[in-house]
């Protein structure tokens, strides 16, 4: 590349107040943009089946202002807060690159949007021929022709380098007083990047306004024929107007400053006064969804409705989420009270060894086991501690069962039959109060 950008020690030209202003304006901008064009394009492809062929340059326009945003707001943003250009010279020409390439791309998409709605309003029997296969073609036509002049400094015919302003870059505006090759790109690039489409859309939509005037006026007769208009060309006649307005409003500063850098004197210019039209420049990417919003009541009304269903699913995709956590929660206790519970009972409630119905050693006797079975329930239950006060409550409910039932009187009949072999023994018990207490646990 030039000279002075292979000598360029990439530091900003302006204060650093200035440039931190400069870093929120591209925040700013920035979110704005991505937000709003990505919305644009959101709603479009929603109505992909009821999009007319010229929206399809709107679709384009916003596809350009969302890749000139992902491509050069964060490295702006980045060396603007830094006061500095941070990414060396290859980030550069990229930089510039893409800059040149989705600016051009934006203007020629709007000078194509500009014809087609003339055709389609001013001359209805070849614009009504237009379809979507040509829209296509014709945004096809504008990116190769936006990628010629974006690749020439790279081939050599012009320069890329920095911004006088030294954050950013762009076409060496000082290599044009040097180079004749450069002399001859920035020239080629002014009439027919600028002038020329500047030149087509004037003409276009003033050949709209006449045409919607002499509409008016047969409308007002109660005429009705080719000179009538369709409401909906109207509308997307106003859109294409607004939009292209708020385009050379933004990029037009840039362009006279750019030329009067070009072919007078670049040390003249201070770097604030190319630092701001700058600003305005890469600020176009956000008019294009914003006059939509304003302009168009579909986009708006189907905004609406996508928002409110997105709001009703947050709304109940919270409350379930607190739900679920409101349950896990209560579940969670639940689990442990019950272990804490059961735990307690096992442990309050023991196999004692002795006091089951059936005698867990052999005695002799029957009346000596039914004699020292409470006695011995209640030495081995007084021996083991009380795990908790529920267990507590509840051993001594069934010493005082016991002993209860230990005062009453116990009726026994024994009958058996003696033999050599075996000794049967029948037992009728009328009442064995300790025996319901512990049948009744």
């Amino acid at each position: 590349m030039g000279p002075f950008f292979a000598n360029s020690t990439f530091q900003s030209k302006i204060t650093e107040e200035a440039d931190i202003v400069v870093g929120i304006c591209y925040i700013v901008f920035g979110i704005c943009s991505l937000c709003g064009n990505s919305i644009l394009l959101y709603v479009s492809y929603k109505k992909k089946n009821l999009l007319k062929p010229a929206e399809y340059f709107i679709i384009n326009l916003s596809i350009s202002d969302v890749g000139m945003t992902l491509t050069l707001y964060p490295l702006a943003v980045t060396s603007s807060l830094s006061h500095r250009w941070l990414y060396g010279k290859h980030i550069c020409l990229f930089y510039a690159f893409c800059g040149v390439l989705f600016g051009i791309c934006s203007l020629s998409t709007l000078t194509l949007l500009s014809t087609v709605c003339c055709l389609k309003i001013c001359f209805p029997a070849y614009g009504n021929r237009f379809k979507r296969e040509h829209g296509r073609i014709l945004i096809a036509c504008a990116w190769t022709y936006a990628a010629i002049f974006a690749c020439s400094p790279l081939a050599h015919w012009g320069e890329y380098g920095e911004e006088p302003y030294g954050t950013a870059c762009c076409i060496d505006w000082r290599s044009t007083n040097v180079h004749v090759m450069s002399m001859s790109y920035t020239v080629v690039l002014f009439v027919f990047c600028f002038i020329l489409p500047c030149g087509v859309i004037i003409t276009s939509y003033s050949l709209i306004l006449i045409t919607v005037k002499g509409s008016r006026r047969a409308v007002e007769q109660h005429v009705s024929g080719p000179t009538r208009m369709n409401n909906v060309q109207t509308i997307t006649a106003k859109l294409s107007i607004a939009v292209c307005i708020g385009f050379f409003a933004a990029w037009s500063p840039y362009a006279i400053i750019a030329m009067w850098a070009a072919f007078g004197s670049i040390d003249k210019i201070p770097p604030l006064a190319f630092a701001i039209p700058a600003v305005f420049a890469k600020s176009s990417t956000l008019y294009n969804p914003v006059i939509y919003l304003l302009l168009k009541p579909n986009f708006r009304s189907t905004i609406a409705k996508d928002f409110t269903v997105l709001r009703q699913l947050c709304i109940r995709s919270c409350f379930c989420v607190k739900m679920l956590q409101t349950y896990r929660l209560t579940l969670n206790t639940g689990l442990r009270t019950f272990k804490v519970k059961s735990e307690s009972r096992c442990n309050a409630l023991p196999i004692v060894e002795g006091c089951s119905y059936f005698p867990s050693e052999k005695h002799g006797d029957t009346f000596e086991y039914f004699k020292s079975c409470p006695k011995c329930c209640q030495e081995k239950l007084s021996a083991m501690g009380s795990p908790s006060q529920e267990s507590a409550a509840l051993e001594n409910n069934l010493l005082v069962k016991m002993r209860e039932g230990s005062k009453k009187s116990v009726k026994v009949i024994v009958r058996g039959e003696k033999s050599t072999e075996l000794e049967n023994l029948e037992i009728t018990l009328e009442a064995v109060p300790v025996h319901c207490a512990f049948t009744d646990l």
